[in-house]
C-alpha cells in the first residue's frame, strides 16, 4: 500500500472528533494488520471504489464507544439503543468523506456505512490488499482506524466508447 493513502485518515479522524465531538485524538504508531485479527467490539465499516478501492473500519471497545457516541449525539446512549449504530456509521462515515476529499485528482467513491457490534469480532478484507492497524487514544479512550487500500486495476473506458448494453436499438 501506498503510505501517502494512510495521512488524509489521520488528518480526517483527528479533524472529525476535533470539529464534531471537541476531542482531541493522537495517533500511534501504524501497524500491518493480518486479515482475521480481531477488531474491537464496536466497528463501522465503508468501502471504496473507483481509482482506489478497499474499506475502512472505525473500531472501538463497547465503552469508548458509548462515551464517542454520547459526545456526539449530546446524551448518554447504551450501545443497546436503536440508533448506536446510525451513529457509529456515521462517524465512520465523516472520517472516510474527510479522507476521501483528500485525494485530489483521484475519482473515489465511498459505501453507506455497516455497523458490526459484538465482543472481538473479526473483519475480513480483500486477501490482496493489507491492512494498517492505525492505534487511536482519546480522553474517551482507546479506538483504531483500519485501512485496506490500493490503487485500482480496473482501467478506465476509452472516451466515446459506449457501455456493453447502453446502446438502443
Amino acid at each position: 500500500m501506498d503510505s501517502s493513502y494512510i495521512t488524509p485518515f489521520i488528518k480526517s479522524v483527528q479533524n472529525v472528533f476535533e470539529t464534531m465531538l471537541q476531542l482531541k485524538v493522537d495517533i500511534g504508531e501504524p501497524a500491518l494488520k493480518r486479515s482475521g485479527d480481531p477488531s474491537y467490539d464496536v466497528s463501522g465499516i465503508i468501502g471504496m471504489s473507483g481509482d482506489l478501492e478497499g474499506s475502512i473500519v472505525l473500531s472501538f471497545p463497547i465503552a469508548t464507544a458509548e462515551r464517542v457516541v454520547s459526545l456526539f449525539v449530546g446524551t448518554d446512549m447504551a450501545h443497546s439503543h436503536a440508533d448506536f449504530p446510525d451513529a457509529v456509521g456515521e462517524l465512520v462515515n465523516m472520517v472516510s468523506g474527510g479522507a476521501k476529499a483528500q485525494f485530489a485528482g483521484k475519482h473515489v467513491s465511498i459505501t453507506c456505512p455497516s455497523v458490526v457490534i459484538g465482543n472481538d469480532h473479526a473483519i475480513h478484507g480483500a486477501k490482496d490488499v493489507i491492512c494498517i492497524h492505525l492505534p487511536c487514544t482519546s480522553d474517551c479512550g482507546q479506538f483504531a482506524v483500519e485501512v485496506s487500500i490500493k490503487q485500482s486495476c480496473l482501467k478506465p473506458a476509452a472516451p466515446g466508447s459506449a457501455a456493453v448494453g447502453a446502446k438502443n436499438a
